[in-house]
């Protein structure tokens, strides 16, 4: 069944044409992605649908009685609200019903209703037509609703009667999709839904879009998750809608061979205008020697034939996207930072607990942890932003941090963006332009005052600047946030190709995949390392739960509870008697202590190979022994692996 209808419709912001000719239809239960670069009409066409703004042309029918939910990126309206009544937003009217119940319950009770049994029966009548309104509308499932939602998104209930205005990002997130959640609608609007949201929020939102019979457009950046919900990809592109019946994966593949089959289509059209154009030149000039006028009649019927001819656009093969230059002025020492004991408390609140790490030169580590786990607090502590209560931090030589920020703040609004970035870069004019063009402000965007622009724009820009200090540690949190697709895409593959060392935040799994060497995981105070990427960890991460709840005297089940693995920094360093203990270890773990010990080879020839000719002989002998004794230890597990495998 279709639930909304639009054809040819357009819409103007000012004298801007953002939606030309959008064309779309959605069934019941579709559950849609809605992707385009920033400022192809995404949040304007939800807005359309969700009935806050009117079409200037097209048609856009909606089912009639069609409950919608809506979920902006965080509106202004409700500051000043309770968080309760913005999670409970969607029964507001309910809401009201129920007070206006309690208050006919105590007036019942009271002496006058029951001295005057005319009264009593009044207040009995509109209190039970209150109740049915009450009951019709799921007044008493509301609370356990709102529960049963909250607790999925992990809602902190004790936040009910702050004001919304005072929360986090991510606060503010959870709070507004659970009162839309919480109503079921028939069609759900989500603009940005796994911004702020931790990685549990974000797969819970994921199981729920799938298990629910709600239809959904989703807009969103973040791949992963449109694999796991979408079932139909639409794309604005140039003010058009175009449609992909499958996930995001199979748009990519989808859209490369569309642009390459309709430029093939294009290549030879042209082929034939220019043809059609020659022979019409030679016969209006064979017409004009010969004084015969069927040439020209001919001509003519050829030109009327060209122009009814409908073009074919020529495509964009490749569109622009942000120039992240990341190149190091200098790398670094080996060793980059480590750290042991880390702690830190906030009044009663223990944010870090005996949390240890380390990073060596040309790593790429990602932390994972839930909202609030203390992660943004752990960076702060490695920049010197904030100071640990106990614990010893040690940066290594040459270390030079670029930090960017999640939500650093516009202190500057009413400056350009032209103004700000000659302020902090300090650059002259003709310059500055030049570095701003590479990510992506062009003409009057360069003259737009800080407060209008995106959070995209803002993202760019301050990376702009984070690249102009030639950094070799990157230091990077949530870094795709508010990107589109396109730079994302730019900049993962500028991350991937930095020589430099990399520590980022993000829950972005699409980006934990193309670019971690491990993940850290921080919870409860303190760090798990696991080797490989997002889709490892989670393997470590759900087999370890499911081990958790393996009784303990099951020991044909019970496994070595070793699931996440040390640094190669501490192997390497001689702190592990892995090698000591090879015959104990299972062919999983062997392959694991493996795997780690080719890569800090890896990073150890590099490093050798790079290593100063002037340097001390005895130093370079030691860093050679070091590395033979790392050899000889590999090798050792490689035959107790090939004997286990046989």
């Amino acid at each position: 069944m279709t639930i909304i209808n639009v054809q040819n419709l357009k819409k103007y912001h000012a004298a801007n044409l953002v939606l030309e000719d959008v064309t779309l239809q959605l069934q019941a239960g579709e559950k849609v992605g809605l992707i385009g670069r920033n400022g192809s009409g995404k949040s304007t066409l939800l807005r359309l649908i969700s009935g806050i703004d009117k079409p200037d042309d097209g048609m856009l029918t909606i089912r009639k009685d069609l409950k919608i939910g809506y979920l902006p990126q965080i509106p202004a309206e409700f500051d000043q609200m309770t968080a309760y009544e913005v999670l409970a937003y969607a029964y507001r009217d309910l809401t009201r019903i129920k007070q206006e119940m309690t208050e006919l319950e105590q007036q019942m009770s009271g002496s006058e209703a029951a001295s005057r049994p005319e009264l009593m029966e009044q207040l009995l009548r509109k209190y039970t037509l209150l109740q049915e309104r009450f009951e019709q509308g799921g007044g008493y499932d509301m609370d356990a609703a709102i529960d049963q939602v909250a607790g999925g998104l992990r809602i902190d209930r004790s936040y009910d009667r702050r004001i919304f205005g005072s929360l986090s990002g991510g606060e503010k997130t959870r709070i507004l999709l659970a009162s839309q959640l919480v109503v079921q609608p028939d069609l759900l609007l989500l603009d940005e839904p796994t911004n702020h949201l931790d990685i549990k929020g974000v797969e819970w939102l994921e199981q729920f879009i799938r298990n629910c019979g709600c239809a959904c457009i989703i807009v969103s950046h973040d791949r992963y998750f449109l694999d796991a919900t979408a079932s139909r990809i639409i794309e604005l592109e140039d003010g058009e809608a175009h449609l992909y019946f499958t996930n995001y994966s199979g748009y990519a593949k989808e859209k490369e061979e569309r642009l390459l089959q309709q430029f093939a289509q294009y290549k030879e059209q042209q082929k034939r205008r220019k043809k059609m154009m020659e022979t019409i030149r030679q016969l209006e000039e064979w017409g004009r020697i010969g004084g015969n006028e069927k040439f020209f009649k001919r001509a003519a019927s050829i030109r009327r034939a060209l122009d009814r001819m409908e073009i074919v656009k020529r495509p964009v093969l490749e569109r622009k996207a942000a120039d992240f230059d990341l190149s190091p002025l200098e790398r670094s020492g080996r060793r980059v930072i480590t750290f042991t004991g880390l702690a830190k408390h906030f009044g009663n609140r223990v944010i870090l607990q005996e949390a240890d790490g380390s990073l060596l030169y040309g790593e790429k580590v990602v932390l994972l942890g839930d909202n609030g786990s203390g992660k943004t607090t752990l960076f702060k502590m490695l920049i010197s932003q904030l100071e640990p209560d106990a614990g010893q931090l040690e940066l290594g030589s040459r270390t030079q941090i670029g930090y960017l920020a999640q939500q650093e703040s516009v202190e500057h609004g009413k400056l350009t963006v032209l103004e700000f970035f000659r302020q902090e870069a300090r650059l002259e004019e003709g310059e500055a332009r030049g570095i701003l063009a590479k990510y992506l402000f062009y003409g009057a965007d360069v003259f737009k005052p800080l407060h209008m622009i995106s959070g995209g724009e803002w993202t760019r820009l301050r990376l702009a600047l984070l690249v102009l200090s030639k950094p070799n540690v990157l230091f990077l949190d949530e870094p795709t946030n508010h990107l589109d697709l396109d730079s994302r895409e730019a900049l993962e593959e500028a991350l991937a190709e930095f020589p430099g060392t990399i520590l980022a935040i993000s829950h972005d799994r699409y980006f934990i995949n193309r670019l971690a060497h491990r993940v850290w995981e921080l919870s409860k105070g303190n760090i798990t390392a696991y080797l490989g990427n997002y889709d490892a960890y989670k393997a470590k991460r759900d087999e370890r739960i499911e081990w958790e709840h393996v009784p303990s005297g099951d020991t044909m089940r019970k496994p070595d509870t070793r699931f996440a693995v040390d640094s190669p920094a501490s192997k390497a360093g001689g702190k592990s008697s892995n090698s000591k203990q090879g015959s104990k270890h299972n062919l999983e773990h062997l392959e694991t202590d493996i795997a780690e010990l080719e890569a800090w080879l890896v990073m150890a020839d590099e490093e050798l190979h790079q290593f100063d000719s002037a340097a001390d002989p005895a130093q370079l002998e030691a860093k050679w022994r070091e590395r033979e004794e790392q050899q000889a230890r590999l090798d050792a597990l490689l035959e107790q692996w090939i004997t286990l495998t046989e």
